[in-house]
């Protein structure tokens, strides 16, 4: 890893493109589209878009596994690259041959299998809700607003479990629209099937430009940490 990473990662090719132009296809066709959401509610001056949660939608159950899918593998690249993003937050220990513990070590996480790995993932890590987003060129449609997604929102804190962000970009027939991240100045051109992973905290802020001479159409969602029982179990009785 280069002192210059920006921890700002994109995966060409994640999604097939005919996989890409099916799901748009059937997002323009939809019904169940609603007006996009920020963390206070909707507010289209800050986010301009139609979008659909595949959460409890048994419809778009096959969307929801191929998109799942697709981010599977590029999870498990970025946590070789950044093997700290698991063992800085969590300080996770493994059994050497002997049977004696000791610290989980970034070596540790490079010579893993991707089954080995991906079982330490699925211990630590859960996939949070998937969002469709439809952005309408014609309609002024961007989510301008430069915004981060770790924030205290509700009672069980689940946005405070978000841990990184994802973006699965549907196409690209379209100018502009560039995922922009403004303390590492750099902005994401959408490919379609490209998949990008970066943090979640306000180190990473960011803002989806507005498209121009055609539509921007997304999946996004979040890697979130598993909740504080799974991980350490119940919480001992209060006397």
């Amino acid at each position: 890893m280069s002192a210059a990473a920006d921890f700002i990662e994109v995966f060409d090719g994640a999604l097939p493109r005919e996989t890409c132009a099916a799901i748009v296809a059937r997002l323009r066709a939809s019904d169940a589209l609603a007006p996009g959401r920020v963390g206070g509610g909707v507010h289209p001056e800050l986010k301009r878009s139609r979008d659909l949660s595949l959460a409890g939608r048994a419809d778009w159950a096959e969307v929801q596994q191929a998109i799942d899918r697709a981010v599977y593998p590029g999870l498990l690249a970025y946590l070789r690259r950044y093997p700290q993003a698991l063992i800085a937050p969590l300080m996770l220990q493994i059994a050497d041959a002997d049977g004696a513990s000791r610290r989980l070590a970034a070596e540790d996480l490079a010579a893993m299998d991707d089954r080995a790995l991906g079982e330490l993932a699925r211990t630590c890590l859960r996939p949070g809700t998937v969002n469709l987003q439809w952005y309408e060129a014609a309609s002024g449609g961007g989510y301008p607003y430069w915004h981060c997604e770790l924030y205290p929102r509700d009672p069980d804190a689940e946005t405070l479990h978000r841990h990184l962000l994802w973006t699965l970009y549907l196409n690209e027939d379209f100018e502009a629209g560039e995922t922009e991240f403004l303390f590492q100045r750099r902005s994401v051109r959408p490919a379609t099937g490209a998949l990008l992973i970066a943090p979640t905290a306000f180190t990473h802020t960011h803002r989806g430009n507005r498209p121009l001479r055609g539509d921007k159409f997304i999946a996004t969602g979040w890697i979130l940490f598993q909740r504080a029982q799974a991980l350490f179990g119940a919480a001992p009785a209060r006397g």
